[in-house]
């Protein structure tokens, strides 16, 4: 779907139409777990990783 393997909650909005909440309650409930889907940058950032979502 993305050239972008790993993108922020915006443009994970953006490209499937999830309000940000409902990306932040998937990721909180571990709907969506850590390392697969999402992941925490150093600089506190969470990034999404678009290929794993649309598997």
């Amino acid at each position: 779907m993305a050239q972008n393997k790993w993108v922020l909650r915006n443009k994970l909005a953006e490209l499937y139409g999830y309000s940000r909440s409902a990306i932040d309650h998937k990721r909180k409930d571990g709907t969506w777990p850590e390392g697969r889907i999402w992941r925490k940058a150093p600089d506190g950032r969470i990034f999404y990783n678009v290929a794993a979502i649309d598997r």
